[in-house]
């Protein structure tokens, strides 16, 4: 019986191996699939890199504009990196879950995270700024390029107003939660 045990667990740990190299092996892939690898956007991340999702998947007229303030900004002396751009609806859902977590109700967690089908990440219309000084930057001159801040509580994140070249960015809200688009 003993021989009969040992043939059986000889056997069952190539299987074992074999699944757990298939487990890391598929989550090796999702990581850089179309799913966290959208969740990732590297440090020093700009309009011009394309090769990042975030980036290439955002709306064509509000990359232009991106890219247009983005030189100019330069030029200043200021760099604008991208911290978070288009997002993928799941994504948004586990932000929008964190979020909840984090502040302990939907009603404060709406404050900083719409929910996907709300959201202007997920349709690839808004775009967070960082890099020393950007936020200040775009919040200064990027009604020239039609980018606008929309919430009080959030300096780093901009949407395109083409409207606003001519007529100013409209006011802003105090935070998501106040947005109408969120209702």
């Amino acid at each position: 019986m003993s021989s009969t045990r040992s043939v059986a667990r000889s056997a069952t740990r190539p299987t074992i191996a074999v699944v757990l190299v298939g487990v890391v092996v598929c989550l090796v892939a999702w990581q850089w699939s179309g799913t966290s690898s959208e969740r990732v956007v590297p440090d020093g991340t700009t309009v011009f890199d394309l090769d990042v999702p975030a980036v290439s998947r955002l709306a064509p007229d509000l990359l232009d504009a991106l890219r247009r303030a983005t030189t100019d900004a330069d030029r200043d002396g200021v760099v604008l990196d991208i911290k978070s751009g288009w997002r993928s609806s799941a994504e948004q859902a586990d932000l929008l879950a964190d979020a909840v977590t984090r502040y302990g109700s939907a009603k404060i967690a709406a404050r900083w995270v719409a929910p996907p089908s709300r959201s202007a990440h997920v349709s690839g219309d808004a775009v967070d700024v960082g890099g020393h000084g950007a936020s200040a930057w775009l919040s200064e001159h990027g009604v020239a390029y039609g980018l606008c801040r929309i919430y009080d509580n959030e300096p780093w994140h901009f949407e395109l107003r083409s409207a606003a070249v001519s007529d100013g960015c409209p006011p802003r809200y105090p935070d998501a939660s106040h947005d109408p688009r969120m209702w």
